[in-house]
């Protein structure tokens, strides 16, 4: 006799979580013979046999990692052709001490420069073809946050500088004296002129001075400074201190560069960074400020406060676009004369969204004016300036403000809320002040320097390669002035490999057409007279930054 079914239960449903692995998508258990039995009696579940789907929400960083063996995959170091020659040649570097690998934060002589490259945010990812050998490098207005330049000679002349001659690269950089370089080494390391001339090419100037916080770059950096003392973010006194003393430094450096004695300086904030630039320098004969990245939002209270300014790339990219429609039409016109047809509708405007102004009167015409619903004022804006919201957060945004209108922008900056987040590990604290020359409330600080040694592979074995590398924010005449001393120093032959601020490449945008009698005297500002000659040029970047630079032969070439 059966066995009575008990009440509110389904005889035919016996194993509710086996049957909801098998909705699940999960492999059976051996332990479970019913789950088994009843999994091997049911279909298989669609796909079950093909690779699973990535999740299309997930980034490369956050996306998990299957613990089940994957076929093996070529070398990540190999092209898919197979040709070597095409692969970075720091790929193929080994370290000169294999028995005892130093540490990241080991200051150690000979380290491995595999890892020390891969450190470097790939600068040859996407390289253009090299520029044709010249004497000079073009001008870089972008910040370097790492400088890696190698050579098959040694640097043991950059370090274990003695007391005097740091002291001495010091007092040359207070006082804004150029640097002595001489014209031909026969032995760097005994040449006390290039050493204390490599410490001076070092220094900088800062505002504020956190030594426990990261102060540069200020663009998503939230990451680094989370967790960090910052005890004034609850503290609005303080806040207001902290701001008050930067706004005085600000002036400080905007008097200086009006009166030709600081070149150019930085205003790094968490939303976007300024680029303040002397009369005569980028090609321009009276002073430049770029800004970039930009919002609407931005670029609006801008145009509140009465400044002027202008969007070189949108309007390059606008006068490009013109040009082409414009070519188009007019040999549209000419197939259609040859054609035989008629070109009256040729005169005829396109439609245009600025037409739209806002007028409904076609509606009550129509008598439908009460049963449509008519969009508001903030919509009609916006697909009015669809173009220019687009290019928010994009290199294509940089603002440039020239003349007197770079004055207002001081004030505008200063009473500016934006410029300063309210939430946040960044909450409160004031941007930083980056500048080649000292002002009032400026703390020297210091580029860090190693060395590092190592291996290269080479068709017939190995040979030595030797390294020196630059931590910090890298300004533009710093990168020049190290180039004047390697230059001597390694007897005309080096590589450096660059990893450029990506928001601040944008700077490279020339300000404008040139500009004749742009010749301007900036004789007390600490820069040698050639590193002058270069950033007086006109910036002929665009919006890329230098990623590899090389001297064969006193000559340079490079990659952008």
């Amino acid at each position: 006799m059966a066995a009575p079914a008990e009440p509110g239960h389904s005889p035919g449903f016996k194993k509710p979580p086996a049957l909801l692995r098998l909705k699940r998508k999960r492999p059976v258990r051996r332990s479970d013979p019913d789950g088994a039995a009843e999994a091997a009696a049911a279909p298989a579940p669609r796909g079950s046999g093909a690779a699973r789907r990535r999740n299309p929400f997930s980034s490369l960083d956050n996306a998990p990692r299957r613990a089940a063996a994957t076929p093996q995959q070529p070398p990540a170091a190999t092209p898919a052709g197979g040709d070597p020659s095409a692969v970075p040649f720091w790929q193929f570097l080994e370290p000169a001490c294999e028995e005892k690998p130093p540490g990241r934060a080991e200051p150690a002589e000979s380290s491995d420069i595999l890892t020390l490259s891969q450190d470097l945010h790939s600068p040859l990812a996407v390289p253009k073809a090299p520029s044709s050998p010249r004497q000079e490098f073009p001008a870089d207005w972008s910040i370097k946050t790492r400088v890696l330049f190698m050579s098959s000679e040694p640097f043991t002349w950059a370090e274990h500088l003695k007391g005097q001659e740091e002291a001495q690269g010091v007092a040359q950089h207070c006082r804004a004296a150029p640097a002595s370089l001489p014209r031909s080494v026969q032995e760097p390391r005994l040449c006390s002129e290039l050493r204390c001339a490599f410490q001076q090419s070092l220094l900088y100037w800062l505002h504020p001075s956190l030594p426990w916080l990261p102060l540069f770059p200020r663009l998503g950096a939230d990451r680094s400074m989370a967790g960090k003392a910052c005890p004034w973010a609850q503290d609005e006194a303080l806040q207001q201190v902290l701001m008050s003393d930067w706004s005085v430094s600000f002036t400080s450096l905007y008097q200086l560069l009006r009166a030709r004695l600081c070149p150019y300086f930085y205003v790094c904030s968490a939303q976007f960074s300024v680029l303040f630039r002397a009369a005569g320098l980028a090609g321009s004969a009276e002073p430049t400020a770029a800004i970039a990245p930009t919002t609407r939002g931005l670029r609006h209270a801008m145009r509140a406060e009465g400044i002027e300014f202008s969007l070189p790339l949108l309007e390059e990219s606008g006068a490009r676009k013109q040009k082409n429609s414009e070519e188009s039409l007019e040999t549209e016109t000419a197939e259609g004369i040859r054609a035989g047809s008629g070109v009256e509708d040729a005169g005829e405007p396109a439609p245009s969204d600025d037409d739209d102004d806002g007028n409904f009167s076609w509606l009550e015409e129509m008598g439908v004016q009460g049963k449509v619903k008519k969009p508001d004022t903030i919509s009609i804006q916006l697909r009015k300036e669809k173009h220019e919201v687009q290019v928010d957060h994009r290199p294509e945004s940089l603002v440039l403000v020239r003349g007197s209108h770079t004055f207002r922008l001081l004030n505008f900056l200063i009473s500016c809320r934006s410029l300063v987040a309210v939430a946040g590990p960044q909450a409160g604290l004031p941007p930083t002040l980056l500048s080649p020359v000292a002002f009032r409330g400026g703390t020297l600080q210091t580029l860090k320097a190693r060395i590092v040694s190592g291996r290269a592979r080479v068709p017939g074995g190995f040979e030595d390669v030797f390294s020196l590398e630059v931590l910090g924010p890298v300004l533009p005449h710093a990168l020049h002035a190290l180039t004047l001393l390697l230059g001597p120093a390694q007897r005309g032959n080096f590589r450096a490999l660059l990893s450029p601020h990506e928001p601040s490449a944008a700077f490279n945008t020339c300000p404008g057409p040139p500009q004749e009698d742009v010749q301007q005297d900036l004789p007390a500002c600490g820069l040698h007279p050639r590193t002058l000659d270069q950033l007086r040029q006109c910036p002929t970047l665009g919006k890329s930054s230098l990623r590899l630079l090389e001297m064969k032969d006193y000559s340079y070439t490079w990659k952008a």
